[in-house]
């Protein structure tokens, strides 16, 4: 089975809004042409970055949480396509690769119910399936000297993508995640909630940082064990920031920048983390989305980037049909992300 969908020209182009006299992202970006020898393609490409959508929620389902998360991707990729290619970012080191297959688990999920413990098990299986293929997928990406930009799903995936980076490039590897739960819950079979937690006891991350948890939002169990394995494990809480005001946005930033710096590394942000963001764990308390393109542009900036995920965003869970707020905050975080990375390649 083809665990990817590779878009060809015509779909982008029928994403892109075009304009005369003006060049949009979409017109730039690089499309593969051939699905049976799209690595080779890969390889020889001239791009840096490669965006990839997984448009599931069963990992969030297996948390016991709101599903929605599958309808990130495609509104995402709409605005970020149809942004203006001009001095500031084009689209000319960019390939648009596709997206993950999950149809079929999808459709098999669809028939479980997260409150039956027997489902549960079902669901968690699924999410070892969707696993699968994005490690399949992202490891083909990474071996071909690519960042691959993972756009939707559950926050699930961080595990099959620190994997792939992992695997590929036979080290352990740094995280960093914007947060407010550190995804560190037990290994008690496959979900959203402990992606970071199966990492990092297969032994494929290193040093974890995650940046303004909510303090009443982690179980005892999680903090305690962060405070033991203080060398490998390290957290800044949103109260520390903004309620109890012992440290500034920028500082605390830098100080979980700091402590991944060392080696090659993996960024995430969770749209939880921001507020009012329509997302499986909406916030009504979380960083503003200025601060959230702060994080994605100074992660890009100051780290030796392996890739960047961003997870869990719903935009079908808001209560306006027409959500494209959700897609244009996404495409804005690619777009920042990027520019810090072109930014740090140009010193």
């Amino acid at each position: 089975m083809n665990s990817l969908q590779l878009y060809s020209k015509k779909e982008i182009e029928q994403l892109t809004r075009k304009r005369t006299n003006e060049t949009k992202i979409g017109e730039d970006v690089i499309v593969l042409k051939s699905e049976k020898k799209w690595e080779e393609e890969l390889l020889n490409s001239t791009c840096k970055y490669v965006l990839l959508g997984i448009p599931e929620d069963i990992g969030v389902k297996a948390n016991y949480g709101r599903g929605g998360a599958h309808s990130a991707w495609k509104p995402a990729l709409d605005s970020f396509l149809s942004q203006q290619s001009n001095l500031f970012l084009t689209g000319k080191d960019i390939c648009v690769l596709g997206n993950i297959f999950v149809d079929d688990v999808m459709a098999a999920s669809s028939q479980l119910d997260s409150k039956n413990k027997k489902d549960m098990a079902e669901l968690r299986k699924l999410v070892s399936i969707i696993d699968e293929r994005v490690f399949e997928i992202v490891q083909k990406i990474v071996r071909c000297n690519k960042i691959p930009i993972v756009i939707g799903g559950g926050h699930n995936n961080s595990y099959p993508i620190i994997k792939a980076c992992s695997v590929t490039t036979n080290n352990k590897i740094n995280v960093i995640n914007c947060d407010p739960h550190t995804d560190f819950r037990p290994l008690e079979g496959r979900h959203s909630g402990n992606g970071f937690s199966y990492a990092y006891y297969e032994n494929l991350i290193n040093h974890y940082s995650v940046f303004c948890i909510h303090e009443q939002y982690n179980t005892s169990s999680v903090l305690t064990d962060f405070l033991n394995k203080n060398n490998n494990l390290y957290y800044s809480t949103y109260e520390d920031v903004f309620i109890k005001e012992k440290n500034t946005f920028y500082n605390a930033l830098l100080q979980n920048i700091n402590f991944v710096k060392k080696d090659r590394c993996g960024i995430e942000i969770d749209l939880d983390a921001i507020t009012n963001v329509p997302s499986s764990a909406k916030t009504s308390s979380g960083i503003s989305p200025v601060q959230a393109r702060q994080y994605a542009y100074q992660c890009g900036k100051q780290l030796d980037v392996l890739y960047f995920h961003i997870a869990e965003g719903a935009p079908i869970l808001s209560h306006i049909k027409a959500d494209n707020k959700t897609g244009k905050l996404i495409a804005y975080l690619i777009s920042d992300f990027i520019k810090g990375l072109n930014d740090r390649n140009n010193h």
